[in-house]
């Protein structure tokens, strides 16, 4: 609190990015396994949809019935 009264201004941290060298073996590991996780959520997407799909249709054959009653 008192030194930017006096001068001191605070100096930019020091950050060194590590140094990174592309490796065509583990690109196409992270391929594979992105192409797993978009698969199974496709299917259970697809699953969910056609779940969804029963629960309305049961619910209007219940309230189908009860109107007829």
């Amino acid at each position: 609190m008192l030194k930017p009264m006096f001068g001191f201004r605070a100096k930019p941290k020091k950050f060194e990015l590590p140094l990174r060298y592309y490796d065509p073996e583990e690109d196409e590991k992270r391929r594979r396994r992105i192409r797993i996780k978009t698969n199974r959520h496709r299917n259970r997407h697809r699953s969910q949809n056609i779940r969804v799909m029963i629960y309305a249709i049961g619910l209007a054959i219940v309230i189908w019935v009860i109107t007829l009653l």
